[in-house]
């Protein structure tokens, strides 16, 4: 079944599991929306879920709507110092972050201005670290109800989140917050490494009643 996905920061590892799982087409012709996984992630720290928030350039008056492809990330203070700082903060005990912190780092040192083109490099770059290729064909227009695939950009809404049947894996803060489900699939990634592809693939997904 062929899916159509919105790219987000750092993906959630539902959305991420419906990439491994299904052949992947990327929404580009829509509007931003705030509030979405478009431009946040969520992780585990000692103080438990916590977002990681990319700030955007707004549009002001009449032009107040923009293409996601259009908006422009707000780098006038650091954010990919400080996101890469709570990351190492949050993970360095973690087994698999220095296993991957070499793939993942220049993702935080480049001069990225496309919020939706970074967006994409977070995703290519999980998909190398667990061995995999992720196409990445795009939308050519906006269809309200898509008739050749599966509309799965609901997966973008950080409001709605769904209870997804997650098998719990080991987590860094666990023992003080209990497991925390359906984090940015970096969670995944730095606590179960080469055993992430796996996970997601066997995760149970049930897109067509979510």
């Amino acid at each position: 079944m062929k899916i159509l996905v919105h790219p987000s920061y750092f993906p959630s590892i539902a959305t991420f599991a419906a990439v491994v799982q299904h052949e992947v087409i990327w929404e580009a012709q829509d509007n931003f929306q705030k509030q979405t996984y478009r431009n946040r992630c969520y992780i585990s720290t000692d103080k438990g879920k916590h977002m990681l928030n990319i700030p955007i350039k707004h549009v002001g008056g009449k032009e107040g709507r923009q293409k996601y492809v259009d908006v422009s990330t707000e780098n006038s203070y650091n954010w990919k110092k400080e996101h890469w700082r709570t990351l190492e903060t949050a993970y360095r005990t973690s087994p698999f972050f220095e296993f991957y912190e070499d793939e993942l780092r220049p993702l935080y040192e480049g001069n990225d201005n496309s919020l939706y083109n970074f967006n994409l490099k977070t995703i290519e770059a999980i998909a190398r670290c667990i061995g995999m290729d992720i196409p990445m064909e795009k939308t050519k227009t906006y269809e309200v109800e898509p008739s050749t695939y599966f509309d799965a950009r609901f997966l973008v809404d950080a409001k709605k989140g769904k209870n997804w049947d997650m098998a719990p894996y080991t987590q860094v803060f666990e023992e003080r917050h209990g497991f925390i489900p359906n984090l940015s699939v970096l969670d995944l990634l730095f606590n179960e490494g080469t055993n992430t592809l796996n996970y997601l693939e066997s995760l149970p997904l049930d897109l067509k009643n979510a």
